[in-house]
């Protein structure tokens, strides 16, 4: 299963993490390639996105289902294909080190199925985990930027 996570410090608290983590309209903008997102109820919503796996970009339509909001550490959710045959998951969770100071995680699974999986998924070997890192990142930049912090 292509499988990526990617941890990064904040110098801010725990709080202010989850403020921004636990509203989907925040964050669902900074998946990379976003298109568009709407939100069907608090824990469930569509996301679409252009993908570039190199020798194929495409857009992709995903269902996006909350499994956990857990204050003020976790946010967890699974992911599924509306356009492809793709299945996942995948969460953000805070770790405070003191009170102005919090790790971040983001992770993110994605695998394809299909006849086409075997193929693809070798590809999103590569691309889930980088695709993990640059939204972890983006968030914490957008955390950072709302919140006051030098980037």
């Amino acid at each position: 299963m292509p499988a990526g996570t990617h941890t990064v410090q904040l110098p801010l608290g725990i709080k202010e993490i989850w403020d921004f983590v636990s509203d989907m309209d925040k964050w669902a903008p900074l998946v990379p390639g976003y298109i568009n997102h709407e939100i069907i109820n608090d824990k469930e919503s569509t996301w679409e996105f252009k993908g570039d796996l190199g020798f194929m970009k495409k857009k992709v339509k995903l269902k996006i289902d909350i499994t956990e909001w857990k204050e003020p550490t976790t946010v967890t959710f699974n992911l599924k294909g509306i356009s492809d045959n793709f299945k996942g998951g995948g969460y953000f969770e805070a770790e405070s080190i003191d009170e102005k100071t919090t790790n971040m995680t983001g992770n993110l699974d994605i695998t394809a199925g299909g006849a086409m999986g075997p193929m693809i998924n070798t590809i999103l070997k590569s691309f889930v985990p980088k695709t993990a890192e640059e939204l972890t990142d983006a968030v914490a930049n957008k955390i950072k930027e709302e919140s006051g912090v030098a980037l």
